[in-house]
């Protein structure tokens, strides 16, 4: 049986939760609602989705305090979308920052959700065509860290592993199949994009950040990802194939 993609939409405002599902819904996907954090959390609790969309303006928790949330547990690696009533680029950094795969600015369209949704999912189911892998199923080993390519986290000496969202794990997939090679944001942008959404000058430099956080590496003195003036950005260690740490 083919699978179907569910969807949880997560907003306080009633109308938008119906439209959206009701559209949703005739698209083909399988929609679940809920209108703050505790419904959403009691739902993950029971059952799994493929996709998050998430409203930044909420009563309680806001979506941001969520996706962080999200982030930090065992749904570290589902896909977030934020919808936020707000186009000043501050939230949109912000969301990028706290772990959202993409974000929409309201008023939008259903068509356009829909749109994005299977974009994010797209993404975060295969690499770019054009993007040069390595082996399937293997430990890429650099530094103090090994990326398993399979369950799509890092592993640590201690052999603790460490969840990526989608665009995390793109954006050092890229940079461990091109180490020691400059890349430029543009570069890095069609890598990890396709250029299929809209995207802004800061949000490769985002995802760098969010990275480098995830590796402990200093952003004053990195020893993983470096900053070339006016160029982009190396990775500048090396990366072998190795088997799993015991």
């Amino acid at each position: 049986m083919d699978h179907v993609d569910h969807i949880l939409i997560v907003d306080d405002d009633r109308e938008i939760r119906d439209l959206v599902s009701t559209y949703l819904k005739r698209n083909g996907l399988r929609v679940t609602v809920a209108a703050d954090g505790r419904q959403m959390r009691s739902f993950l609790d029971s059952d799994r989705v493929d996709l998050i969309v998430l409203d930044v303006m909420m009563p309680g928790d806001d979506g941001l305090v969520l996706c962080r949330q999200l982030r930090g547990g065992r749904h570290g690696t589902t896909p977030i979308l934020m919808l936020t009533a707000r186009t000043d680029e501050t939230d949109r950094i912000v969301g990028l920052e706290v772990g959202a795969d993409d974000y929409l600015a309201k008023p939008f369209s259903a068509r356009e959700l829909l749109a994005r949704i299977k974009a994010v999912l797209r993404r975060t189911r295969m690499l770019p065509p054009n993007l040069q892998v390595t082996e399937a199923g293997k430990m890429l080993s650099f530094g103090d860290w090994q990326l398993d390519t399979v369950a799509r986290h890092l592993v640590d000496r201690e052999g603790t592993g460490i969840a990526l969202s989608g665009a995390e794990y793109r954006l050092l997939r890229v940079f461990l199949d091109h180490p020691q090679r400059v890349l430029s944001r543009d570069q890095l942008l069609n890598l990890t994009q396709g250029r299929e959404a809209e995207m802004f000058d800061r949000s490769i430099d985002l995802l760098v950040s969010r990275v480098r956080l995830r590796l402990r590496d200093d952003a004053r003195e990195p020893a993983y990802i470096k900053t070339v003036r006016s160029e982009g950005y190396v990775f500048a260690m090396p990366v072998e194939i190795t088997a799993p740490r015991r």
